[in-house]
């Protein structure tokens, strides 16, 4: 399957669970990842959210309600979701799906430790450095 490098496991099933808000993808490997949509939105690999080079990363906050409204097929190697609270510019290539799924308590660790390090709070509405927009630094 295009985009994927040579050995590694294709996807075989995805699933939007609405009411659970999360993502199942099932890949050849027989792994089977229930990714939350919040896991997804606050790692989105958009530059909105990673920015354009090391350290430029954008805290998410405030995305534990975030629902997917939609996920477009991006050829053979991708999705983009389209997220409640308007984000929609992440393409998710199946390998950084399957990363997602397979560190997920790792990455919820370190989301933990970046909020602790910024002293804000998981639920906390998103702002900017003038203080009404949509990212913390």
């Amino acid at each position: 399957m295009a985009g994927l490098k040579p050995g590694a496991p294709a996807p075989q099933s995805i699933t939007v669970h609405g009411q659970s808000r999360v993502l199942e993808v099932g890949f050849s490997d027989g792994a089977v990842f229930r990714i939350p949509f919040e896991l997804m939105r606050i790692y989105s690999p958009s530059a909105e959210v990673q920015g354009h080079g090391a350290g430029q990363e954008v805290l998410q906050t405030g995305k534990r309600e975030v629902e997917l409204l939609g996920l477009e097929p991006i050829g053979n190697y991708a999705v983009q979701p389209r997220f409640s609270d308007g984000h929609d510019s992440g393409i998710y290539s199946w390998e950084y799906l399957y990363f997602l799924g397979s560190q997920q308590e790792q990455l919820w660790a370190e989301y933990e430790r970046r909020l602790a390090a910024a002293g804000v709070d998981r639920d906390a509405p998103m702002v900017t450095r003038g203080g009404h927009g949509r990212g913390h630094r």
